[in-house]
């Protein structure tokens, strides 16, 4: 085809598009005009009322450790999955994928502190990991309303690499509804400005058995 036939078809979806936007923002400011002032007073009262609830909300999530990533003994675990409706639990041991996990974790923390993230030595609590089932590390219990509802077993689901993205990771987590991909957290705006990746390891190994 003529490249200026693309140019000009490419034109006019241009247009079209920019119509489209022109006419919804046009359509918002009438009704917008069509208020009364009780209108736009119940407006303001209903938006801080969805503000205050939201702070809140963060604040008890942030007082039960969520928006960080850190280490629980084995005997926390049960209580942790009890008080965040939603948690991710890395069983690690100290190798190269699970550092990587750690990379990953640590940021997706950041970002949804409607999640609590937490990780526990697999080697230091026989008991989880025989009750849970944990053969390959790294791996995540994805934990709803104190159930483990499912598992991200190594890197299989994440490309089978090391130098799978965060926002790979995000997704699955997602997908599982351990997490909510507008997030909660104050960094989530320019979560998805670049692509965070962590540097593939020399041996490539992608998981490691207990």
């Amino acid at each position: 085809m003529d490249e200026s036939v693309v140019g000009q078809i490419l034109e006019k979806q241009v247009l079209s598009v920019a119509k489209a936007v022109e006419d919804k923002l046009d359509e918002e400011i009438a009704a917008l005009d069509r208020l009364d002032p009780d209108d736009i007073e119940a407006l303001r009262e209903r938006r801080i009322l969805q503000m205050r609830r939201a702070a809140e909300r963060r604040a008890k999530w942030r007082a039960l450790g969520h928006g960080e990533y850190g280490e629980i003994p084995e005997k926390e675990f049960f209580a942790a999955a009890k008080a965040s409706e939603r948690l991710v639990c890395h069983f690690y041991r100290e190798n190269w994928p699970c550092k990587v996990m750690d990379k990953h974790l640590s940021i997706l923390a950041k970002q949804h502190v409607e999640t609590r993230f937490v990780k526990v030595h697999a080697e230091k609590a026989p008991f989880l990991t025989e009750k849970l089932r944990i053969i390959v590390l790294p791996t995540l219990a994805l934990v709803k309303n104190a159930k483990v509802e499912d598992y991200v077993v190594g890197f299989d689901e994440l490309g089978g690499k090391d130098d799978f993205s965060t926002e790979d990771l995000e997704e699955r987590l997602a997908k599982a509804q351990v997490i909510f991909l507008d997030g909660e957290g104050p960094a989530n705006a320019s979560k998805h400005a670049t692509k965070r990746s962590v540097r593939q390891s020399d041996t490539g190994n992608s998981s490691d058995s207990e």
